[in-house]
């Protein structure tokens, strides 16, 4: 099984990210490149960057009719044992967001930290950042501030009023230093994890490759998926139902006691 080695986790912890050693099989690479188009064609009139909870097959409430093929692989146990190296043996799995980025209009992604959207009370969230196609700095590759997860400091974000952006919010200017910034290239099968305080972003997309990433995301089961909360108030320009967002506990117990395994699951 794959597990994280005691360099990639203590990477992990003092920088907020890593690139683990493990990537999945060629075979696996092909299915999901089969299912990806397969997730484009059933939804024509999503932007390929904004398919959200691309995880939940059918009509998921939340505006995309999703794929069974990207559940299943976010419940991969390697993965998962990837996760729990570095957020314990009590993972649940709440999300999966496919970022397609179109070759030549592919929208930016503003910097941003996950934690100011979800509602994950402690926050608490690793997130597996699989790349379905090779990405690069010339088509948009995820980028991160390495080290602005220490002291779990959220800081303010900003709304903007634009058609272009993956997220319609954006931090401050003044609360970090883009210069620092490390571009996570990855060739397809590959996988990069972060922290749910990291700062992260991509640049638009204006090469001739397509880039696309399916980010698969794991809380501890001693946090709690508090359904009645909306962090950003539906200003993100994603649509989101987390009343109604499936949870899946992957491994261990709940810790809490509190999630709810039921809400959202066809019956």
């Amino acid at each position: 099984m794959a597990r994280l080695q005691t360099d990639e986790i203590a990477h992990y912890r003092s920088e907020g990210w890593g690139i683990p050693r493990y990537r999945l099989p060629a075979a696996r690479i092909a299915l999901m490149a089969a299912a990806l188009e397969t997730l484009l064609r059933d939804n024509p009139g999503v932007r390929p960057e904004k398919l959200v909870s691309a995880h939940v097959e059918g009509d998921n409430g939340e505006g995309v009719r999703g794929s069974r093929a990207f559940l299943d692989l976010a419940r991969d146990p390697e993965i998962v044992d990837l996760v729990s190296d570095v957020i314990g043996e009590n993972v649940i799995l709440w999300g999966c967001h496919v970022f397609c980025k179109p070759a030549a209009e592919g929208y930016e992604t503003p910097w941003h930290q996950d934690g100011h959207y979800w509602p994950i009370r402690p926050l608490a969230n690793c997130t597996v950042w699989v790349a379905l196609e090779d990405s690069t700095v010339e088509n948009g590759c995820l980028r991160v501030i390495p080290r602005s997860h220490v002291g779990k400091q959220l800081h303010e974000h900003l709304h903007e009023d634009r058609t272009d952006l993956t997220l319609n919010q954006r931090m401050a200017a003044g609360s970090f230093d883009e210069a620092s910034a490390v571009d996570l290239q990855l060739q397809a099968g590959q996988m990069s994890l972060h922290d749910i305080y990291m700062i992260h972003g991509a640049k638009a997309n204006t090469s001739g490759k397509r880039r696309t990433g399916a980010a698969l995301r794991y809380m501890p089961a001693t946090s709690v998926f508090e359904r009645d909360l909306r962090p950003s108030d539906g200003q993100t320009g994603v649509p989101v139902n987390f009343a109604r967002r499936p949870l899946w506990l992957l491994k261990g117990v709940d810790r809490s006691g509190r999630n709810d395994f039921t809400i959202g699951h066809a019956r």
